[in-house]
């Protein structure tokens, strides 16, 4: 009887709502980023984290200047964004992704572990690598700054012009922040005297023709570098000359289907840069 009341006064169940089955995360066989910056204000922590939460890879290499060390040196600066950005990194190896950390000049304390053949879990520090693509080409994938003269042969020239650099990207900010509050698009002068300051476009064009050389040299198809912050594909005497661009500025990355295809994805338009990290910030997914 106790059960039979029992029974009558257990109310029924509803019935489960089925979860939304979450979309499918664009999948490349490789993604190549350099030039983070981590450990400066500059270093779009935020967008990164959003970029790699969105993309799944086999390979990961990140090419260089991931941790600026020359910046830690002199003055720490570490927020919970940068944080994340290693958490993720880690999270995706631990997953099966294959990270490569090739080093930079601004993380060039790690090349004294390269000798020792450092490597953490599914994640391997390396000075350059030897990239086989989908297709069958092969990449030689370097930071780039062995092939830079200012950097190599005038180290405080190199030091005076990143301070600069961080300079120009600090006026950037604020200057665009006015240019918003006006309705005006975002404008970025470092980018512009890349590309119409003649000094600064020779020794862009000085740069792309040494690695070059190189690649031809080893008799390489092509190159994955980084380094001097400019996002490009191009055809450079007779190989394929590929760079990954930023994330201080642009929020490039390159990317290689499973038919060996690489492509330019920009992460977020320009218009977006100037905003804070707390601001909203809508990403694209366009490659070019």
């Amino acid at each position: 009887m106790s059960a039979a009341r029992t029974k009558a006064a257990t109310p029924a169940r509803r019935p489960r709502r089925a979860r939304k089955a979450a979309p499918d995360k664009p999948k490349f066989r490789t993604i190549w980023i350099s030039d983070v910056h981590l450990g400066t204000v500059g270093c779009k922590a935020d967008h990164l984290v959003d970029f790699l939460k969105a993309h799944e890879c086999e390979t990961l290499y990140l090419v260089g200047d991931i941790i600026d060390g020359w910046k830690l040196k002199n003055h720490f600066y570490w927020p919970q964004e940068h944080t994340n950005v290693i958490r993720k990194i880690l999270t995706k190896s631990k997953r099966g992704t294959k990270v490569y950390y090739v080093t930079g000049n601004h993380d060039e304390f790690l090349r004294k572990f390269v000798g020792f053949q450092l490597s953490l879990g599914n994640i391997q520090v390396v000075n350059e690598h030897i990239h086989t693509t989908a297709d069958g080409r092969q990449l030689l994938i370097t930071h780039g700054d062995a092939f830079d003269v200012i950097t190599r042969y005038h180290a405080w020239v190199a030091m005076a012009g990143d301070a600069a650099y961080e300079a120009t990207l600090r006026f950037n900010y604020w200057f665009n922040r006015g240019r918003r509050t006006l309705g005006m698009r975002y404008w970025s002068l470092s980018a512009f005297a890349k590309q119409r300051v003649k000094a600064a476009v020779n020794v862009v064009s000085t740069f792309e023709e040494s690695v070059a050389r190189e690649c031809q040299r080893r008799g390489m198809d092509g190159v994955v570098c980084g380094h001097i912050h400019h996002a490009e594909i191009a055809e450079r005497q007779g190989v394929t000359y590929h760079n990954c661009g930023d994330w201080v500025e642009s929020c490039t990355a390159l990317v290689e289907d499973f038919n060996g295809q690489i492509r330019i994805l920009r992460w977020v338009e320009l218009d977006h840069l100037n905003q804070r990290s707390d601001d909203k910030v809508m990403p694209i997914r366009v490659g070019t």
